[in-house]
């Protein structure tokens, strides 16, 4: 079944004040849109539920990447384009600037919003593990005020997360303390661009003669939403990059992970593709061979 436009109202805001009466008015009932790259094929094919849609795009108050001494902060309604071309991200936040660049095709990216693809909540989403490892605190903004809570936080399940009927999300706020820490991002997919994950893993870590003193790990595609994998990260830190170390680390991850089976894999052949992920990182960590750090 296609879409029909008259089976919709949307408006255009002419400020964020307006958006948040709109959600506070009427709770669930007004589905903001932005980018609309995933709206907009909802709608193609008949499945976009919201009858009430308010345009957001272009709003000033969303359209903002600030940085500070401490933290940069990016506006929910920045687009994946600005952001894989800001210089600061490029130089401090390269997992975020690679994954950004991975997101459809260059019209998409021009499109696309962070706010939009972070609420969008798909467990396969490319920017959220890069997000998770930089430690992102995410802001969200309602008529009676605004709250800040960590990003690992936000998501509860599939396509599910902490935000109220009245609520948006203001900005994503990364910490200016990456610069020292080693990183790594990987996605695997049917092909090299334009190809939606099967899994990717994402990682920093400081290590001083192959102990591992400080390490985050997060990965997409595994589980019902996008995961930081914290039982992982405990099996690696404050140990010696060993194959003792890499054997737990490994039970760790395939204990933690939930893959499933869909159009586009095979749960095992997730499984199979996160620990190599996982080993491959743990390679460039120790800046040595698998086959080293296993003798």
């Amino acid at each position: 079944m296609r879409g029909n436009p008259e089976s919709h109202e949307l408006v255009a805001a002419h400020n964020l004040a307006e958006v948040l009466s709109r959600l506070a008015d009427e709770p669930g009932a007004w589905m903001p849109i932005a980018g609309g790259t995933e709206l907009m094929v909802a709608h193609a094919a008949g499945r976009l539920a919201a009858r009430k849609l308010v345009n957001i795009c272009g709003l000033d108050d969303l359209r903002f990447l600030r940085t500070g001494d401490d933290m940069v902060s990016i506006g929910a309604g920045v687009t994946f384009g600005e952001i894989r071309r800001h210089t600061t991200i490029q130089k401090e936040f390269p997992l975020l600037a690679q994954a950004s660049g991975w997101i459809g095709a260059i019209a998409n990216q021009n499109r696309a919003t962070l706010g939009g693809n972070i609420v969008n909540g798909s467990p396969a989403a490319d920017a959220p593990p890069a997000l998770l490892v930089y430690d992102a605190e995410i802001e969200l903004i309602s008529r009676s005020g605004s709250r800040r809570l960590p990003y690992c936080d936000f998501h509860l399940g599939y396509k599910r997360n902490v935000m109220r009927p009245d609520e948006l999300v203001l900005a994503l706020h990364l910490p200016r303390r990456f610069a020292r820490h080693q990183q790594y991002l990987r996605k695997v997919g049917t092909r090299r661009a334009m190809a939606i994950t099967k899994v990717a893993l994402a990682g920093t870590a400081i290590v001083d003669e192959k102990r591992v003193t400080e390490i985050r790990i997060a990965a997409a595609s595994v589980a019902d939403r996008p995961v930081r994998l914290l039982a992982t990260e405990a099996a690696l830190l404050d140990r010696m990059l060993s194959a003792d170390t890499i054997a737990d680390a490994r039970l760790a991850l395939l204990n933690e992970i939930k893959p499933i089976d869909d159009i586009r894999s095979t749960a095992a052949y997730r499984r199979q593709v996160a620990v190599n992920l996982l080993e491959e990182f743990l390679r460039e960590l120790s800046h040595t061979s698998l086959a080293e750090l296993r003798a």
